[in-house]
């Protein structure tokens, strides 16, 4: 199956999570991407262990972000290893970096160096909190961003302080935001001629996946959010919404009209007001007090079945086991296991969408450092 960016070269002078999060987006829509690695170490995300498991010498979550692209290893220092990074550059369709503001520049690759060289050329950057203002120069690292975005104070209960969420989410987000910018900046492209510079942030990024919140706070006085005391899952949505504990588990309820709740637990005191919307806010910490004491006398499973069969949004909290073991999960395909020449199976996520009814596939895990180098050197004639 051809793929929207078949024929499309991506060079990545990114590391770590941010940039190579944008790339990847990019290659299971089939681009090729050349990974730019220091000959020093390669890429930080080598050797950042997120747990003790490893595939090969280097981190599993180097894989999971670098799975099937090419590995060149420059000094861009060096006069000889620059002239074939802008060699690659004035090659390329699209060139992603998320430096510090002006590192890029000062290595002679920024937006307007590249420009000169491949003057269609997209040209995506990500950066910590902009170029402008007080945090300009500090570096962009996902839990230093998501301290300073407010996200902190969204998740757990009242009373726990800020509670940062467990995924470099600031990270991911701004990969994929600079993904969809680069393709839009692409259509433009392919009806115009024109190239562009697509910029983001981590702050951007971890401001826009709070929009619905932030929009609300903004007008309603700006008045505090509030979580609950517990099962805290949303600060603007009223009772019932969030986690109640059952006598082996976890239930998630959302959105249930209170009414409809109060018969099936044969309490009326959960929707004794009239207006529902308006009790099921102001009285969130009575109606989830209640409701979390019926809920404790049955096993999740069983609140589960019979809430779903009269109607009441709800779902079990599942660990990563249960889920991936779900006919549900199983018959999305997302697990890709791949068996190298050496060394234990790796598994690895697809993409998480389909093509005219195919996902992506995953072709290979991440490269060696420097792996394709002689072959890319050899491409552009400077082997």
């Amino acid at each position: 199956m051809a793929r929207p960016l078949d024929g499309l070269q991506v060079v990545d002078f990114g590391q770590f999570l941010a940039g190579p999060v944008a790339s990847l987006k990019l290659l299971d829509m089939g681009a090729r991407v050349i990974k730019v690695e220091n000959p020093d170490g390669g890429d930080l995300c080598r050797s950042h262990y997120v747990s003790d498991a490893r595939i090969g010498t280097d981190s599993t979550l180097f894989h999971a972000i670098n799975r099937g692209k090419e590995s060149i290893a420059l000094d861009l220092k060096s006069n000889e290893d620059l002239s074939i990074a802008h060699a690659l550059v004035a090659k390329a369709d699209i060139v992603i970096q998320n430096f510090r503001p002006g590192v890029i520049e000062r290595l002679g690759l920024g937006y307007g160096a590249v420009r000169q060289m491949k003057p269609d050329v997209i040209y995506g950057t990500i950066s910590g909190y902009g170029d402008e203002g007080c945090w300009a120069h500090l570096p962009g690292q996902d839990l230093l961003a998501q301290a300073r975005s407010g996200i902190m104070w969204l998740s757990g209960n009242d009373g726990d302080g800020p509670v940062p969420i467990g995924l470099p989410l600031a990270d991911l987000s701004a990969g994929t935001t600079l993904a969809t910018a680069l393709l839009g900046a692409l259509f433009r492209r392919a009806r115009t001629g024109e190239g562009a510079l697509v910029e983001t942030s981590l702050l951007e990024a971890a401001a826009d996946v709070q929009f619905e919140m932030l929009t609300t706070y903004l007008n309603n006085g700006r008045r505090a959010l509030k979580r609950l005391s517990s099962g805290s899952a949303h600060g603007y949505l009223s009772a019932p919404y969030g986690v109640f504990r059952t006598s082996d588990g976890y239930l998630a309820l959302a959105m249930t009209p209170l009414g409809n709740l109060a018969n099936v637990l044969g309490d009326p005191e959960i929707a004794k007001h009239d207006d529902p919307a308006s009790s099921g806010f102001d009285r969130r910490e009575q109606i989830h007090s209640r409701i979390e004491d019926h809920l404790r006398n049955r096993p999740a499973a069983v609140w589960e079945a019979e809430f779903c069969s009269r109607g009441i949004w709800c779902a079990r909290v599942l660990t990563w086991d249960e889920m991936m073991e779900t006919d549900t999960f199983r018959s999305l395909e997302l697990v890709k296991t791949i068996c190298e020449a050496a060394g234990a199976p790796s598994h690895f996520l697809r993409a998480p969408f389909k093509l005219d009814g195919d996902r992506p596939d995953v072709h290979g895990i991440g490269p060696a450092l420097d792996a394709d180098g002689l072959r890319i050197r050899t491409e552009i004639g400077r082997a």
